[in-house]
């Protein structure tokens, strides 16, 4: 029996690494060794996620822990080493662009280990990006790309890929979405904070091209005051967001007022109900781009460029730039004139299926 090792070590990982599990585990034809990095180890960042996703409980956990890019980076490769030295697994599985996916696949290949990338040949060409340089080192040296749509495949054949290198079997992350949906519907959290169907905006800030610029990080809170005069806001600070907040002493500012609801950190069904429920999301995340545009909810992405231009030609994603101050009046267009979702090939909740069965031919 061939052996597989398959490696998350983000929150984001989880959600896109289920399915493609579930399919491989029910073939009945592979060792597969779950990997955990521990590049996100706050216990509702991992651990809810791995129990609500009905995922496998880690084999190994390497409990990097945080750090620099680089001190990161370099202790996922070291301590990763060691366990490619001792089990010797067949194939690599890698998901997004994380720095664990990028950290794992170089100490694969290192030992000519076949490394198969999940969600490959996303590009925003915007290099100031982290995500972005661990994407293209990544695929290039992948020796098998999964792709979630067409632009995410002629990228990689303009990069010098071989068209038979390049799989594209759709988005794992709608998997995800379409197997519990109806557990998303069993979450109490609107009743829990006060909020109404459709009444509300959500509002998601993490990156720190927006948080940790102390002038933008003020303009993002005036914005949400500003939108809170006429809009309900919703706002589970992400706990890097919420360390910027409290040294500039902001989170008193807005805590005290009544149309603003504030949350920590949430599991992923309780996420899933707040996202599809409301009225408008206003993010700089990738995933929340293409899981909004299946719910259907309009999306505003603080973002100069982005990996993910199908949710904007065939979803419900509009790119307003980083430059913070046009976010009340941008809101204000889109609900005059939302944009409407086309269906997007392959992400009908199969993906992982398909992916299963093109590695079993290949591996």
């Amino acid at each position: 029996m061939k052996k597989i090792h398959l490696i998350v070590g983000a929150r984001p990982n989880i959600i896109k690494a289920s399915p493609v599990y579930n399919a491989l585990e029910s073939l009945n034809k592979y060792d597969i060794t779950v990997v955990n990095t521990g590049q996100h180890y706050d216990k509702l960042m991992m651990d809810t996620f791995i129990n609500e996703l009905e995922f496998k409980a880690p084999d190994i956990n390497l409990r990097v822990g945080s750090g620099s890019h680089g001190t990161q980076t370099a202790k996922i490769i070291t301590e990763y080493e060691k366990v490619l030295l001792k089990d010797k697994p067949d194939a690599v599985i890698v998901f997004g662009d994380v720095n664990s996916t990028l950290a794992c696949t170089i100490a694969a290949k290192k030992m000519m280990i076949d490394v198969i990338h999940i969600e490959s040949g996303l590009r925003s060409y915007d290099k100031d990006m982290p995500e972005e340089i661990n994407r293209m080192m990544v695929d290039s040296v992948a020796d098998y790309c999964f792709t979630t749509c067409e632009d995410a495949s002629l990228n990689l054949i303009k990069e010098g890929r071989s068209k038979e290198s390049i799989f594209m079997m759709g988005n794992t992350m709608i998997d995800s979405l379409v197997k519990f949906e109806s557990k998303f519907n069993k979450s109490n959290l609107l009743d829990k904070y006060g909020l109404s169907v459709q009444e509300y905006i959500l509002f998601t800030m993490h990156r720190p091209s927006n948080v940790d610029n102390e002038e933008k990080l003020l303009k993002i809170i005036e914005q949400i005051i500003i939108i809170s005069k006429e809009h309900r806001c919703f706002f589970p600070i992400h706990p890097r967001t919420m360390n910027r907040i409290k040294d500039l002493n902001l989170l008193k500012k807005i805590e005290d007022l009544p149309n603003i609801v504030l949350s920590g950190p949430l599991g992923y069904f309780d996420f899933m109900n707040i996202q599809k429920n409301a009225r408008l999301v206003v993010t700089d995340s990738g995933g929340i781009q293409e899981e909004s545009t299946y719910f259907g909810v309009q999306c505003l992405t603080v973002r100069e460029n982005t990996e993910r231009p199908i949710t904007i030609t065939e979803g419900t994603n509009t790119l307003i730039g980083n430059t913070i101050d046009n976010i009340s009046s941008e809101i204000a267009n889109i609900i005059e004139s939302p944009k409407k979702k086309s269906a997007i090939k392959y992400w009908d909740g199969h993906s992982g299926y398909r992916i299963s069965k093109i590695i079993e031919n290949i591996i």
